[in-house]
């Protein structure tokens, strides 16, 4: 299993969010100029990450973006499946269509290794939250 640009840009991009809201909504400039990420691929993110109902945007000269729900309240795992098509493990649950289209799917002794690893990984990535992430206040 690996995750793409797209959960560590977003995580990224959503911590720096995070840490900066307090003067008012962040635009992908500021957040390009602290992150390194480019804003073509930061706009890219946000659209998934508004559509997960995980980010606001306001239009406008002080326009930005905003996180849509306390940052305690967003794990890693709720940004990694906003964004990747579709994260499991490489095994049969490899995507929707090739588990159900296999024709040992009913007895399949290795279906269960790979969703219960899945499982394992997502109970990971959801028992950090953006809270958890941020850096100390000065």
């Amino acid at each position: 299993m690996r995750l793409s640009t797209k959960s560590r840009y977003g995580t990224r991009m959503l911590i720096d969010i995070a840490e900066n809201y307090h003067d008012g909504p962040v635009s992908v400039a500021e957040i390009a100029a602290r992150t390194g990420i480019s804003e073509k691929y930061m706009e890219k993110l946000i659209r998934r990450l508004k559509k997960a109902g995980l980010v606001l945007s306001k239009r406008g000269p002080k326009g930005g973006h905003v996180l849509a729900k306390p940052a305690v309240s967003i794990t890693v795992g709720d940004i990694v499946r906003a964004l990747e098509e579709w994260v499991v493990l490489k095994g049969c649950s490899l995507s929707r269509d090739t588990c159900a289209s296999c024709s040992r799917v009913s007895d399949c002794p290795t279906k269960e290794v790979w969703e219960k690893a899945s499982q394992a990984m997502f109970d990971a990535l959801d028992s950090y939250t953006l809270e958890s992430l941020l850096k100390p206040r000065r």
